[in-house]
């Protein structure tokens, strides 16, 4: 069997970087990635993909990607379903993101960066990942790992 997915295109928001209760870091993130053809008024259309990133590669992906940065990911499709708090079933489709590679200069990227009014370059991962602002813990433990 074949489970493999190569998507280019850019990022809809910055990276939602969240932490196990054991410290595994995990980014949720959408891709916009545009469609091979216009649509009947001559426009182009794309679709928004959500994808999901785990431990280091997750806090990298964050820390130097940001909405509007254009990247290659790469990893496998997968779907998954929970029961959310009015008791309904949800299923959610994304892609589990092994690879990543930034595809545009760090130059292209302080520019998109200055344009979106978040002039600061991304910061450097900290050691206390837990002290960082935004990053919240979420209930999930290890058995609930993909892998």
């Amino acid at each position: 069997m074949i489970n493999r997915v190569v998507l280019i295109g850019r990022m809809t928001k910055d990276v939602e970087l969240r932490y196990t209760q054991s410290g595994t870091a995990v980014g949720s993130f959408t891709l916009a990635v545009n469609r091979p053809f216009k649509n009947s008024d001559g426009e182009r259309e794309a679709d928004f993909i959500n994808a999901v990133i785990w431990r280091k590669p997750a806090e990298n992906f964050a820390n130097f990607t940001g909405k509007g940065a254009q990247v290659a990911i790469e990893g496998r499709l997968q779907t998954r379903n929970y029961e959310n708090n009015q008791g309904q079933r949800v299923y959610v489709t994304e892609v589990v993101v092994d690879n990543f590679s930034l595809l545009e200069s760090k130059a292209e990227a302080d520019k998109r960066r200055a344009e979106n009014g978040t002039e600061q370059p991304a910061q450097q991962p900290s050691n206390n990942k837990f002290a960082q602002p935004g990053n919240s813990e979420i209930d999930i433990s290890d058995d609930d790992l993909p892998f």
